[in-house]
């Protein structure tokens, strides 16, 4: 069955009330097709599950989580379920899958969470070629499971506020700053609960709900919600570091912040089919596939595991080991 009809396949799942915004936002995703990529090595290759369903107002919310504090890297940070390619990986979406149910018992099921788009591939600062999976979660009566040495808390963040610079609901005055997102651990969403993980998530977003509980006081400063600082980037150009605040930072949460808020501004921008309120990239900063192609020709760990893998000349390597490669070894003969 072509991806393009399983938005109405799945159609009586979907209890909410579909805005004609978020309709259109899940087709564009859903008949959404990437350019031809060359292949990243298995080795440095890892999968985000950008998991998105429908709220009770009808508009599109992604599952966000806080990693659990006792993870060797990035840990307490605000991400999406994902994780590296494992041998028994047959595809970057079973990847992604994967990492969801281990992390938050997200079912693999591809009925009740059917397969929307796969994006194009994002390069990590720890040197790993990411390629963000969307898929939608038609039942409504699934029931999150955290994995305690992983994930921290679960909550939702509205999609389309990432193209926006003003907050979806009132931000409290005690939120940290994205430049410097620190906060102390408390739990979100209660595992133990028997409500539904659509039902508490949207519950915990929806403006009425938090109207009046995180609604700033008069003469209190107020943060912003939506900041970003330039950074230098692979090649020489300079890029641009997206922070969002969630409304949640009093509670421990962080910002949305870096790779994650750049794919989530990415995943909105096809979805909704209009450009951000803001500036994405900095002056002069390389695409993606600009970016992943220089770190593949000239960072040694993706060029070496590349090489490994024997996928030097997809990547335009001289040779099976690479340009510097054998620019070193003819230098060593004279």
């Amino acid at each position: 069955m072509p991806r393009t009809s399983l938005l109405k396949f799945h159609k009586p799942a979907l209890t909410s009330p579909l805005k004609d915004e978020s309709r259109r936002c899940l087709r564009n995703l859903a008949q959404h097709r990437r350019g031809h990529i060359p292949p990243a090595p298995r080795s440095r290759s890892a999968a985000v599950l950008v998991a998105l369903f429908v709220g009770r107002w009808g508009d599109l919310h992604v599952l966000l989580s806080r990693r659990a504090d006792s993870l060797s890297s990035y840990a307490g940070d605000t991400a999406l379920p994902g994780g590296k390619v494992e041998p028994r990986d047959r595809s970057l979406e079973d990847t992604a899958r994967r990492e969801a149910f281990e992390e938050i018992g997200l079912p693999r099921d591809k009925l009740r969470v059917p397969l929307l788009c796969t994006l194009e591939p994002f390069l990590a600062r720890n040197k790993l070629v990411v390629t963000p999976v969307v898929v939608l979660i038609t039942d409504q009566t699934l029931r999150p499971i955290l994995n305690d040495s992983e994930v921290k808390t679960l909550f939702s963040h509205p999609l389309a506020a990432f193209l926006s610079e003003e907050p979806p609901y009132p931000l409290p005055a005690t939120s940290s700053s994205p430049e410097d997102p620190l906060g102390h651990p408390e739990r979100v969403h209660d595992p133990s609960s028997e409500s539904s993980l659509i039902s508490e998530l949207t519950s915990e977003v929806n403006v009425e709900t938090r109207d009046g509980l995180d609604a700033p006081r008069e003469n209190e400063e107020t943060p912003p919600y939506h900041t970003f600082r330039d950074i230098d980037g692979v090649g020489g150009s300079r890029m641009r570091m997206h922070s969002f605040l969630t409304g949640r930072e009093g509670e421990g949460v962080k910002p949305v912040y870096g790779l994650t808020s750049a794919i989530l501004i990415h995943t909105a921008q096809i979805g909704y089919a209009r450009p951000a309120a803001f500036e994405v990239n900095a002056p002069g900063q390389n695409s993606n596939a600009e970016r992943i192609a220089h770190a593949m020709r000239n960072d040694p760990i993706l060029r070496d595991a590349a090489v490994k893998e024997g996928l030097g000349r997809i990547w335009g390597f001289e040779g099976s080991e690479g340009g510097a490669g054998r620019r070193r070894r003819e230098k060593g003969k004279l």
